[in-house]
This record gives structure tokens, C-alpha cells and sequence, in this order.
């Protein structure tokens, strides 16, 4: 926590806050390490994102700050899917998909907040699955004791709804239900851990709204909710997405360089504003910043992508990250130690050989056999520093034990070995 700044404070400083409840007895919760506090994640992948990632920071934040953070996993409510900044119905998936999704989210979660059972303080996480009392609910027993709360009209009126109303695709019932279901939630999580309050991005506040409704009338309690400023660039827009897709947490999805590289690659006029929001550094420093202009901005950002890429995967990948980095961005040519490496499966082998084309595509750099064949014969591939051209190139296993490292253009390479 910034010296000499009261953890509210501090999250009004790096621009963090968006909507709260109830300012003044959030800032006492949180400030005297008095809140219990959860957020959702929906498991709709195997892996979470930089999406999710302010929301895990920001349980970091509060749980150093004496605070307990409760994790809740959705495999209730993820067999429904949120309508939330949505346009069509999500895909739904197998109760086998999201309890395996869920498994991938715990262990990301860990690298940000204590899961101890004592935990620093006594305010160790908690981690909790709404699949627990959601998946054999009563449906009869739910809409008399829950649904009889909810004023239709009213959660018409809720932005989550009212865009898809407006939509050619319009609104399905089931989606419908996601409102009760994220307010029963907290309900659930108040009367089990004494729950008092609940964080989330800024599009899913009238679900919030909801749920300290819900526990107003069901149980006379007071609970808050305050939801997080969404991470858009400069043109307001989603910040996490490259032309490849999201920008993953699991190094499997999105290398640690590419994860740096995303980060070294933002724009000038979003800079200081994700330092602020998403690095521990101390405010001071990041203020200095604000003066920075041409080669120091670059230098701010690589400032970014090695905290962040530090946070994520930890020091010693984001270190091989900024030499693979500085190495491009400095003209130097890319070594084995700083490249991100791939390694081939057995169907890549014919013959007991892999082609350069299957390597590049196994690698990622290239989108298909025929993305490599161009690319290849256009001359724009190398391998241990000499080019190739010849699409018939090929390696053994032996030949790639150690691995070799395939460069595609300027900026995009990975070791891959056998």
C-alpha cells in the first residue's frame, strides 16, 4: 500500500473506482480491513485474461490491505452465461467444460492472492463454487422465495438487458434468470462467510445493484457493492485483445513475450494511465513519468510490460522477455535464452522428420501450411540465423534436441525443440 495513503485513497489515486454504493462506509470497510469481499469469474475458457486481470490485482491490493477475498468460481451461473456486453447468446457448454475451466482459473488465482487457511492476518481467501448451491436448486422454491423480490420492469431498465432488448437477437429467458441468479449469489455468500460486499467490472453494475437489494429485503442487512474502471485504450475500447484473440494469463494461450510484447506495443496515451492502474509501483514515480516524452515513453513502456509480465509469470520469464524484446526493438539479433519456446508434437513428424512448414505453424508463426509455404518462399524465415527457402526443409528430433530458433519477419520468433 502507498506510504502514507489509506488503501481508498490509493485506489481514487490510480483511478480505479467507478460506481460505489455507499462511499463513505465502503472507504471505512476497506480502509480498517473490514471487508469480506467477493468477485465472480464465469469460467468461459480455460484460461483467464488481461480482462480478468484488474480484478485480481485489485484483490491483491485489498487483501495486503487486511481485507478477505473470496474467489467465486461460476459453475452455476457460467451454465447460464452472463448477457453483459453481449450481442448474442454465448455458447453453452458441458458441465464437464466449465468444472475443468474452473480448475485452470484456481490455479492462476493463486499466483495473486493467499489462499493459507490462516492467511496473513487471519484474512486468508476463500475459494468458492456457486455450482455448490445453484446446480440443484428447487426451481419452484427459487422463484417464490427469490424471484417474488424482482420488479420485471425494473430489471428491464438494467443496461445489461436493455442493449440486448434494442438487438436483432433480442433477449432469451434463460439469460434472463443471470441477475437472479448473481444476486442469490451474494445472499449465499453473505449468510456462509458474512460476505459484505462484492467488486466487479463497471458493465455488471445493476447486477450488483441487485444483489445488496436482495439481501436488504431477505435478510434487513446493509452490503455494498463498487465496481472496477474497465481498461479501455485512448479510442475507448477493450483493452486484452490482439488480431490473434484475447491475450491469455496461461503461458500455454499467450507467451510470456508475447504477453510483454502486448504491453511494450501499447499506446503513448495509455502508458501512464495502465501503470497507474494495474503495477504496484509507487505513485511518485509513475507521476514523474507524466513529463516523459519520445524515447522515455518507450522507456515507460517497457517499464509496464516487465511488471506486469513480472506479476504474471514471474521475474525470471519476464527478464528473458525484455532481452527477447530489446534484442527486436534494438536491431540486435534474438537468442535462444529470451525466445519463447514451443515444443513439437509427434503428429508434426513424417518420416521421423518435421518440415519447416509444420514447424512454423506448431510455433504459431504462421496460420496455416500454405501462411508458411508464402512466407518461406518469400524469404522471410530463418533458422539459427540463416534464411530458408527451400518449403522442404526439414529436421529430425535429434537435429531439434536442443532446439533451433525460427525467426518469421523482423519481430516474431520461438525456440522449438523435439
Amino acid at each position: 500500500m502507498e506510504q502514507g495513503m489509506t488503501i481508498f485513497d490509493e485506489l481514487k489515486a490510480r483511478g480505479l473506482l467507478a460506481q460505489l454504493t455507499d462511499e463513505e462506509e465502503i472507504k471505512e470497510l476497506i480502509n480498517h480491513g473490514k471487508a469480506t469481499f467477493y468477485i465472480g469469474f464465469d469460467p468461459t475458457a480455460d484460461s483467464l485474461h488481461v480482462g480478468h486481470f484488474m480484478a485480481l490485482l485489485l484483490m491483491k491490493r485489498l487483501q495486503e490491505a487486511g481485507n478477505k477475498p473470496i474467489a467465486l468460481m461460476g459453475g452455476g451461473t457460467g451454465m447460464i452465461g452472463d448477457p453483459s456486453g453481449r450481442t448474442d447468446l454465448r455458447t453453452l457448454m458441458t458441465v464437464e467444460t466449465i468444472d475443468h475451466n474452473i480448475e485452470c482459473f484456481k490455479k492462476q488465482i493463486s499466483r495473486f492472492i493467499d489462499f493459507e487457511e490462516a492467511g496473513k492476518d487471519g484474512n486468508g481467501a476463500i475459494m468458492a463454487n456457486n455450482a455448490d448451491w445453484l446446480r440443484d436448486l428447487n426451481y419452484i422454491e427459487f422463484i417464490r422465495d427469490i424471484g417474488s423480490h424482482f420488479k420485471v420492469n425494473e430489471m428491464l431498465r438494467a443496461r445489461c438487458y436493455e442493449n440486448r432488448l434494442n438487438n436483432e437477437n433480442g433477449l432469451s429467458f434463460l439469460e434472463f434468470n443471470y441477475m437472479l441468479m448473481q444476486s442469490y449469489d451474494f445472499l449465499e455468500l453473505y449468510n456462509r462467510y458474512g460476505c459484505n460486499m462484492q467488486f466487479g467490472g463497471d458493465d455488471q453494475w445493476s447486477n450488483m445493484l441487485a444483489g445488496t437489494e436482495l439481501i436488504r429485503k431477505k435478510l434487513a442487512k446493509d452490503a455494498y457493492a463498487m465496481t472496477i474502471t474497465l481498461l479501455l485504450n485512448s479510442e475507448g475500447k477493450k483493452m486484452g485483445k490482439t488480431a490473434k484473440g484475447a491475450v491469455w494469463l496461461d503461458p500455454n494461450k499467450t507467451s510470456p513475450f508475447e504477453f510483454y510484447q502486448y504491453w511494450r506495443n501499447i499506446g503513448d496515451d495509455d502508458v501512464l494511465k495502465c501503470l497507474r492502474m494495474m503495477t504496484f509501483l509507487p505513485l511518485q514515480q509513475i507521476d514523474e513519468m507524466d513529463a516523459w516524452e519520445g524515447s522515455q515513453l518507450n522507456e515507460a513502456k517497457n517499464i509496464l510490460a516487465y511488471e506486469l509480465t513480472t506479476l504474471v509469470h514471474g521475474e525470471e520469464e519476464a527478464q528473458k522477455a525484455r532481452k527477447g524484446a530489446e534484442g527486436l526493438f534494438g536491431g540486435a539479433a534474438p537468442d535462444m535464452e529470451s525466445a519463447p519456446e514451443v515444443k513439437l508434437l509427434d503428429e508434426d513428424y513424417r518420416d521421423g522428420k518435421a518440415d519447416i512448414l509444420s514447424i512454423l505453424v506448431r510455433a504459431g508463426l504462421a496460420t496455416s501450411r500454405s501462411d508458411a509455404r508464402q512466407n518461406v518462399t518469400q524469404g522471410g524465415v530463418t533458422v539459427d540465423g540463416e534464411k530458408v527457402t527451400d518449403i522442404a526443409t526439414s529436421y529430425t528430433k535429434e537435429e531439434l534436441e536442443n532446439g533451433i530458433l525460427v525467426k518469421r519477419g523482423k519481430k516474431s520468433f520461438k525456440k522449438v525443440i523435439s
